[in-house]
């Protein structure tokens, strides 16, 4: 993902989440965006950071980001094959 299209990711979940949460999940996002840039970017990456995701977003929101990150999973082992 360039840096235009994390800065969109952000932007969209900092409108998702918890009132009170947005540092905390602008520090999760940027350090995965860091590993991305690194190239050290894993699936084991996205497991640990989902649930952390998931306990700071507004409860009606939950299911629209799991999907858009379930979508992001599959499109980044594709790009990824040697991970699994």
């Amino acid at each position: 993902m360039d840096k235009q299209g994390q800065d969109m990711f952000l932007n969209f979940i900092l409108q998702r989440v918890q009132e009170g949460n947005e540092e905390e999940a602008r520090f999760i996002l940027e350090g995965n965006f860091r590993k991305q840039d690194e190239g050290t970017f894993s699936t084991d990456d996205i497991e640990q950071f989902i649930p952390k995701l998931i306990s700071i977003l507004k409860p009606d929101k939950i299911e629209e980001i799991q999907a858009i990150v379930t979508q992001f999973s599959g499109e980044f082992r594709q790009i990824n094959p040697m991970i699994n």
